[in-house]
């Protein structure tokens, strides 16, 4: 073999090397923007993700906001109906001793004026809690015991004030009298 062939074939095998160096520096490099991709992917579909529970978060505070917004104002409103249903019961006592038809007209415009007031409660998810049965912790208050033996034990035996609830929950708890033996 001639020094000129041992000098081709020197160099073709450096190229070969060089080439064989410059696919791996590529597929190196490949590699690397495959991972730096992958990770700004994940980190994409994170940001994403923290987007999307932060708007659904939101938009559910929203409605929970919309809902009770006039919860100051309904409890503020709900002592003119306690009035109201003092001025009823007052009224039917009256009304049983008397038989005056001016008493009867003022009967009837309170009642009048007390179901436009519970309907307009009603209308804005007021709702007056039921007191029959047994006393239930979650929208009851007991204010004092009393014995009775026409009551089973724990049952309400009268309604001291009545208690109400905006959408589904307790605005102002019923506070009542429970039968004990």
């Amino acid at each position: 073999m001639s020094q000129e062939e041992k000098e081709i074939l020197e160099n073709t095998n450096e190229s070969v090397d060089t080439g064989q160096s410059q696919k791996e520096m590529q597929v190196d490099e490949v590699l690397i923007l495959q991972n730096e991709l992958q990770e700004y992917k994940d980190k994409y579909l994170r940001a994403y993700a923290d987007f999307e529970n932060t708007k659904k978060r939101l938009e559910k505070d929203k409605i929970t906001a919309v809902n009770y917004a006039n919860t100051s104002f309904a409890k503020d409103v709900l002592s003119v109906m306690d009035s109201f249903d003092g001025a009823v019961s007052s009224i039917d006592t009256i009304a049983d001793s008397e038989d005056s038809p001016v008493l009867q007209k003022i009967k009837e415009g309170i009642l009048n004026t007390h179901e436009q007031l519970k309907k307009v409660l009603e209308k804005h998810g007021i709702i007056e809690i039921e007191c029959e049965g047994c006393f239930n912790p979650e929208v009851h208050q007991a204010i004092m015991q009393v014995e009775s033996d026409a009551h089973e034990n724990g049952a309400i035996v009268q309604v001291l004030q009545k208690g109400y609830t905006i959408k589904d929950q307790v605005l102002r708890p019923a506070m009542v009298s429970t039968a004990k033996k």
